[in-house]
């Protein structure tokens, strides 16, 4: 405190030195400061869940956080899809009434309930995404709509529509790029050596800033869950390396026939999903179960394989985060690959007619509106995995714990309490992030009905985490979790990316509903936008899109990453460089130690000595000075006998 008040006496010195403007000037770029941070304070509080993640980290350590910081993350994507969908998209025609279009091949009968309506027919329709939902502003089929005219200008809605769809998946793609990047270097930098974790930790964790009871509690928890994930690393790390070659034989043998097993598994599943959606297509029968088909075998097989492969994945002896990452990649592959086949299947349906080549580029016969078939595909795929996941957790997961918790059999005690699945869950998020964004073309609202999920799934997850769940048995980092949730997201986006941009550019659009009924597909909208722009803007529009700059662009971008690329690896030796530098200022400082303890122990042994031979010294000159008085004295005082002797 001393030194901060001779150094702000100091400031106020040399500020009266300053003319009137500069001390405004830093005057107010310290008050603009100042004022910035208690934004981002203010900002941090209004955080979604801030008060319910600290919990959990305390609880339970950042490795289960980092699922939470997932889901809040998604919710806040989600909100942004839904407000460019709705501003460029909804709010126009909620705004301007419209007439609708007439085309070719416009027959599109309305599934519309008419008469008396018994109640449960409403809830089979708000399952199933048809009758009185059908149109209504949740599917494509509803935005029957060309141009808008305001007062005097004209809104190019199918213009609109494409722009937004692009602009979502684009969005989306540079978020979660921008923040992988991000927990890529932080993974970078903290797994790169472990003995500065651990000194991090223990010398630099703690912050003496909480006053809490409470904060300090969790905060221990959760540097304490952190350590026991170092150390649980460490010993799986030692017991690869002590593997013998005998050993890692019967390892790769194992790996090889389970991974062949899974194949088969993997195989069974999609032809399954395949088999279900035609015959769900081809059967039109009124009834929620054949409706929901296609959902029911594809939320089966996801609820069946990851079981299977978390079975599996504890014979073949990976360490904890390749074991995380290898069960995801797994069942990522089931559960996105899995609508790919369900896509497949309603589109092979869709295209194919009795009469080759089909008349208006689709089967109009069964498929008047195939994007809001598609759409309500999506959205049942939404609904059913959300019941699914509250169902699991109300019928599943509470009476497990009250069975473990008061029963005594055996049976309860092998099974024992639940932990929570990392993959499994991330899993689940990710696989309705990617129905999101492939669905939000065909159903607008989708996003909407995401975050709800998402928010309802948050508490649910909480719930049965504090209530259900205990630590895991073998703890994992949450920095390269991160990473890899965001890589797994990565892959679903791109997977998202193929059906909307085939639906867009190469199958036929629906004559019968939709923004885009005087166009054969969707993207004829954009070249027939720019044919209508000035020649100047033309131009320079197909220059942009011409072969020649997509391969210059191509070069440059090539050209850039490899200077990234070596710049990253420049910046990595210098880190090893300086960290070889702090190695050899501690061995320096080590071998300094231990010859200023060697100098210590020698001038100590040396002081010994001295003060033993000045000691015996000492003694030696007494003793001689005694035995010589003695004799003196015997012979100037002769025994008593001896005279008599005499």
């Amino acid at each position: 405190m001393a030194e901060k008040r001779r150094d702000k006496t100091q400031r106020l010195e040399e500020a009266r030195d300053l003319s009137n403007w500069i001390q405004w000037r830093q005057n107010t770029r310290r008050y603009l400061k100042r004022l910035k941070d208690d934004a981002q304070v203010w900002l941090n509080s209004l955080q979604l869940w801030r008060g319910d993640i600290h919990l959990i980290e305390g609880m339970f350590g950042t490795g289960i956080l980092s699922y939470f910081f997932f889901l809040r993350f998604l919710v806040m994507l989600n909100l942004i899809i839904f407000l460019l969908m709705f501003s460029f998209v909804m709010l126009p025609i909620i705004i301007v009434p419209y007439h609708n279009l007439s085309s070719l091949c416009s027959v599109y009968p309305s599934s519309a309930r008419r008469g008396l309506v018994i109640f449960h027919e409403h809830i089979t329709d708000l399952l199933s995404g048809g009758g009185f939902l059908e149109q209504t502003y949740l599917f494509y089929g509803y935005y029957k709509v060309d141009k808008i005219h305001f007062s005097h200008i004209t809104y190019n809605l199918p213009l609109a529509y494409l722009l937004v769809t692009i602009a979502y998946l684009f969005l989306s793609l540079i978020w979660i790029v921008r923040r992988s990047a991000t927990g890529f270097k932080r993974s970078l930098v903290q797994d790169e050596d472990r003995f500065q974790s651990f000194c991090n930790k223990i010398f630099a964790g703690w912050d003496f800033c909480i006053t809490n009871e409470n904060a300090a509690k969790l905060k221990r928890s959760s540097l304490l869950y952190e350590l026991k994930t170092d150390l649980e690393e460490e010993r799986i790390k030692q017991k690869i390396a002590d593997r013998t070659r005998k050993e890692r034989c019967r390892i790769y043998l194992i790996r090889l026939i389970l991974n062949i097993f899974v194949i088969g598994v993997l195989a069974g599943c999609f032809y399954s999903i395949y088999r279900a959606t035609i015959f769900s297509q081809e059967n039109f029968i009124v009834d929620l179960i054949i409706e929901y088909l296609p959902s029911i075998v594809i939320t089966l097989a996801n609820f069946i394989t990851p079981l299977l492969f978390s079975i599996i994945i504890n014979y073949e002896d990976y360490s904890p985060a390749f074991e995380i990452r290898f069960t995801l990649m797994r069942c990522v592959f089931m559960r996105l690959t899995s609508i790919g086949v369900l896509l497949f299947s309603l589109w092979s349906q869709i295209t194919k007619c009795k009469e080759d080549p089909c008349i208006c580029g689709y089967n109009h016969v069964l498929y008047s509106c195939w994007e809001t078939r598609v759409g309500q595909e999506m959205y049942k795929l939404t609904i059913f995995d959300f019941i699914i996941i509250a169902a699991v957790t109300i019928f599943v997961e509470f009476p497990r714990k009250l069975m473990v918790k008061h029963c005594d059999c055996g049976l309860a005690k092998w099974w024992g309490q639940q932990e929570f699945a990392i993959p499994q869950n991330v899993l689940e998020i990710v696989y309705g992030q990617t129905i999101c964004w492939i669905g939000t073309f065909y159903c607008p609202m989708l996003p909407a009905i995401c975050i709800i999920k998402y928010f309802f799934i948050f508490y649910i997850k909480k719930v049965s985490l504090i209530n259900n769940c205990r630590p895991a048995t073998r703890p994992f980092r949450a920095s390269s979790s991160n990473f890899f949730f965001l890589g797994v997201l990565l892959i679903g986006l791109a997977l998202a990316c193929v059906p909307v941009g085939v639906s867009v550019a190469q199958i036929n659009c629906s004559q019968a509903c939709g923004p885009f009924v005087n166009y054969t597909t969707s993207w004829e909208v954009l070249p027939a936008t720019v044919s209508h722009l000035p020649s100047g803007v033309q131009t320079l529009l197909h220059a942009l899109s011409s072969e020649a700059f997509a391969v210059s662009f191509f070069v440059v971008t090539c050209l850039a990453m490899f200077y990234v690329i070596a710049l990253a690896g420049a910046h990595k030796r210098v880190i090893n460089q300086l960290r070889e530098q702090l190695a050899m200022d501690g061995r320096d400082k080590r071998f300094l130690i231990q010859k200023l303890c060697q100098a210590q122990r020698h001038l100590a042994v040396k002081s010994s000595a001295s003060k033993l031979h000045r000691s015996r010294s000492s003694t030696s000159y007494h003793t001689s000075f005694s035995s010589n008085f003695d004799e003196g004295v015997f012979l100037a005082h002769p025994h008593p006998d001896s005279s008599t002797q005499v």
